[in-house]
């Protein structure tokens, strides 16, 4: 199983970033996908969430509005388009896919994580 994030890096203050997170090794319509992130200092945090199912979306109020999730199942790949970028967004950010049996237990894989970075 992998989950290969990539697209972080240094960005100005107002600008854009894509994420993208390629997977592999699991059956991937059948797992939500999440992207988390991690700053400096702080506990891991949910941002984006697209179900497996009808690919309904949720998002932490933070970046409601200004980081849409997506998936293509044809590519294995879940994207998180960042917009209006501010300094507090600065974070490792984190591909997680999850499935969850009928018991309600949780079954996750993480990627390794990539540097956000915003900052003049």
């Amino acid at each position: 199983v992998q989950l290969v994030e990539s697209g972080g890096g240094l960005v100005q203050p107002g600008g854009s970033l894509r994420l993208s997170c390629a997977a592999s090794g699991f059956t991937f319509s059948s797992y939500a996908m999440n992207w988390y992130r991690q700053a400096p200092g702080k506990e891991r945090e949910l941002v984006a969430t697209i179900t497996s199912v009808g690919g309904s979306t949720n998002y932490a109020d933070s970046v409601k509005g200004r980081f849409p999730i997506s998936r293509d199942k044809a590519k294995n790949t879940v994207y998180l388009q960042m917009n209006s970028l501010k300094p507090e967004d600065t974070a490792v950010y984190y591909c997680n896919a999850r499935w969850r049996s009928l018991w309600g237990k949780d079954y996750d894989y993480w990627g390794q994580g990539t540097q956000v970075t915003v900052s003049s």
